[in-house]
């Protein structure tokens, strides 16, 4: 307690802080029942406010609240508070310095994509993208690939959301009326939590894309396509950085990844169904999180709720303990198969392309291999935002997977098998890459013999059913 705010005896006599004060100038009658259930949960208010550095002042605390309410009331009903995300997102790409790229960095990216997708012509017989190619700067990064952040993340924070508010709110008094404080708004409690928990969000999927606009290389390392209409992308800042220390040239670290980035742009571009394959599987494992509310309870009584750094903190610790339903064990099922299928195709597709032309390949193929393999510090808080990581944990496997039914068949078999998503190779595939050709050919006899059948049955000549 500051000397300049003194403690003021309360209702029963005792003396009481300035920040109990402050709760019964908001809250009014219900204050006793309010301090009564939070020193009931192991929180003390006048403790709460010497931990949090918070002023021991009546009006300060009211400022201070106040400004809590404006923010709050900025998200609106959103899960997640976008403007909060968005700005974070800026000032964490820009730590450590994001210049404006100069024409001569821009001009180095457009023509390694260029020459990379001259290379992949002879690799792959899917087309170049249609999309323009761009050089970024990590803000325009950001800038480009924060809808798709909102697409992935969106269904998990708001499942979060209703069970923050859910398990906290039954500990707020009735008849809470933050409009008593100068210069706040009226809010619902309930409504007020929804709109916390979406500005923690914010700040979490802010920090997660921020972070990653300082590691990424294109709209593609992280297997996810993260732009609407898919188009090659390369930010020159971090290449440049990641070259830096290799043995190889940047030149050639430059080619490499160029061509990494346009031989994933190319099968998002020319494989419709793929984009909304993989960020489904994504929705499909969000949607079906539950929440370990009695790990929830125990956390938030260790939570200074007036630090909402220390509260996105606890969420990035795990508080929420998903439970993996039998539904969302196949979701991750596919999405870790079918992440390992894109990374695997691009890893064979561009190191083949590479491999006439930069003598370092091999290395640079093995360098992204274990690069991919570890995650950055912005994949790991995605994985714990959205409770997966995105990550291929069977890229090897894929890798030579694509290679036999390469040599099996030809670049034409193994382009083809992405011409629909029940054609896709499986876990069983990835175990017995050598063994995918036979077994392929088996189903395809098995779907012949059911063809005649139903034309037996139909009283049809096989082949003639629409």
């Amino acid at each position: 307690m500051s000397p300049d705010s003194p403690a003021v005896p309360g209702p029963g006599g005792s003396e009481e802080s300035a920040w109990e004060q402050m709760l019964r100038s908001m809250l009014g009658p219900a204050a006793d029942e309010a301090i009564a259930e939070m020193r009931a949960r192991g929180l003390d208010p006048a403790a709460l406010a010497a931990q949090s550095g918070l002023p021991d002042d009546p009006q300060a605390l009211r400022a201070v609240f106040a400004q809590m309410q404006n923010l709050l009331a900025a998200g609106g009903d959103e899960p997640v508070n976008w403007q909060v995300a968005h700005d974070l997102a800026r000032q964490q790409a820009s730590v450590g310095g994001d210049p404006s790229l100069t024409p001569a960095q821009t001009q180095a990216a457009l023509d390694a994509l260029s020459v990379a997708e001259l290379w992949l012509d002879a690799a792959t017989d899917l087309p170049p993208s249609t999309g323009t190619a761009r050089a970024w700067s990590r803000a325009e990064w950001v800038e480009a690939t924060l809808p798709t952040w909102r697409t992935l993340s969106e269904p998990v924070a708001s499942s979060l959301s209703i069970a923050l508010a859910e398990t906290l709110g039954g500990a707020l008094p009735e008849g809470l009326d933050t409009g008593a404080l100068p210069g706040a708004a009226a809010i619902d409690p309930t409504a007020m939590l929804r709109r916390l928990g979406s500005a923690v969000f914010g700040m979490q999927v802010g920090h997660a894309a921020g972070t990653l606009a300082r590691e990424t290389f294109g709209t593609t390392d992280i297997g996810l396509p993260l732009l609407d209409r898919p188009a090659p992308a390369l930010v020159p800042t971090n290449v440049d950085a990641f070259a830096e220390g290799l043995d190889a040239p940047v030149e050639e670290v430059r080619l490499f990844l160029a061509l990494r980035e346009a031989a994933a742009t190319r099968l998002f571009t020319h494989v419709p169904w793929l984009r909304a394959h993989l960020l489904g599987a994504v929705d499909a494992y969000a949607r079906g999180i539950t929440v370990d509310v009695d790990q929830l309870e125990e956390a938030v009584r260790s939570i200074d709720p007036s630090d909402a750094d220390a509260l996105r903190e606890a969420l990035s610790g795990g508080v929420f303990a998903p439970h993996t339903t039998p539904a969302q064990q196949a979701a991750l099922e596919r999405l870790e198969t079918s992440l390992a299928l894109v990374e695997g195709w691009v890893d064979e597709v561009a190191s083949t392309a590479a491999l006439p032309h930069l003598p370092h390949t091999v290395a640079l193929r093995e360098m992204i291999r274990r690069r991919r393999a570890a995650g950055g510090p912005a994949e790991q808080t995605f994985a714990t935002l959205v409770g997966l990581e995105l990550r291929p944990r069977r890229l090897r496997e894929a890798s030579a997977l694509w290679a036999q039914i390469g040599r099996d068949g030809g670049t034409d078999a193994r382009d083809a098998v992405w011409d629909h998503p029940d054609l896709l190779p499986t876990t069983e595939d990835l175990d017995d890459p050598t063994g995918y050709t036979a077994r392929r050919a088996a189903a395809v006899d098995e779907s012949a013999d059911l063809d005649r059948a139903l034309a037996e049955i139909l009283g049809e000549e096989p082949g003639t059913q629409e």
